[in-house]
């Protein structure tokens, strides 16, 4: 698989990475261990080469399935991280410390086996920590080599720039994809200004966009779609539309839903590194194939034609998570 670089950073990762966050957490049942570290090991095999987990994936069980599954090869690819919630909880609150950022990277270092985390994000912004005390804390552990780049995730343009005047943030992560189009006002205009690589999570939509799900879709109890506006029975239905769309594209170049998707992605940007997730080996196979896919100026334009006309329905966050993001 071809290679990106984040930005102006000098970190060089595949052109696809793999979001390990529905392994263990968020999109009902945790995968068997076994059979994660499979997949884990199956996309490296393919060339996958940036893995990215989370204190809050479990927690904490996220961060131990990466770092036993790539430990065999750990010298060759690029583990993300992020602290930033106390416990490592989402469901307790922010926590972006010094001490507590401390704390996560010493722990952190344990649960994926390895002497440095490559890429530290901030999940969220803290409105309680200076974002310049955040930023001077992960300059201190980059110093001490602990850790190598800084990342932020779903940080709005005044974060970014203050925390990058402190110590040059090398990737943002937050949702983007054909559904979720808010990046491209500011966010996209002020990193490519700065230098800074753009990691979209969520490429697919959180499986919408695959064209698996449907308004009759129902997902296990602990799957967090359950109380995502964007997914309730009648936004589902409503955005079937921009699914039919997808597909038309799809089948006139006979690649699937999901490989267009990912491919739009990456001729937005040289700096773009999408990291689909997947439990499943056919899935990953599908979406590591969106990187030999190419769109013509004509396919690009049929798309924006598409996308101009379909207003997308419901809100991509519950009310109560809304408030953490873009800050």
């Amino acid at each position: 698989m071809q290679k990106r670089e984040l930005g102006k950073s000098g970190l060089s990762v595949s052109a696809l990475g793999l979001g390990c966050m529905g392994l263990s957490f968020g999109y009902g049942p945790a995968t068997e261990k076994q059979q994660g570290i499979a997949l884990i090991r199956a996309a490296f095999d393919r060339g996958v080469t940036f893995f990215d987990t989370a204190e809050a994936y479990g927690p904490y069980a996220n961060e131990e399935l990466v770092g036993e599954a790539v430990e065999p090869f750990r010298d060759q690819v690029v583990i993300a991280t992020k602290f930033g919630f106390r416990e490592g909880k989402p469901a307790n609150g922010l926590d972006s410390r010094p001490e507590s950022i401390r704390a996560h990277v010493q722990a952190a270092l344990k649960r994926l086996r390895t002497d440095r985390i490559d890429l530290l994000y901030q999940h969220r912004v803290d409105p309680n920590v200076p974002i310049e005390d955040v930023a001077g804390t992960v300059k201190e552990l980059i110093d001490a080599g602990k850790v190598q780049h800084f990342g932020m995730s779903e940080a709005g343009v005044a974060a970014i720039r203050r925390a990058h005047a402190v110590q040059p943030v090398t990737a943002l992560q937050s949702e983007y994809s054909m559904w979720w189009r808010e990046p491209e006002s500011e966010i996209l205009p002020t990193i490519e200004e700065l230098g800074i690589g753009f990691v979209p999570f969520s490429p697919l939509g959180k499986g919408f966009l695959t064209g698996a799900i449907d308004e009759n879709t129902r997902f296990d109890s602990t799957d967090f779609r359950n109380i995502v506006p964007r997914f309730s029975p009648e936004a589902r239905k409503a955005n079937q539309k921009l699914v039919s769309v997808l597909g038309e594209i799809a089948d006139s170049r006979k690649v699937t839903r999901a490989q267009i998707a990912l491919a739009w992605l990456l001729v937005q940007k040289p700096w773009i590194v999408p990291i689909p997730g997947t439990t499943k080996l056919h899935r990953l196979e599908e979406n590591l194939g969106a990187a030999a896919v190419q769109l013509s100026t004509a396919d690009l334009r049929s798309i924006a034609d598409a996308l101009a006309a379909i207003e997308v329905q419901g809100a991509r966050y519950p009310a109560h998570l809304q408030a953490n993001v873009n800050r």
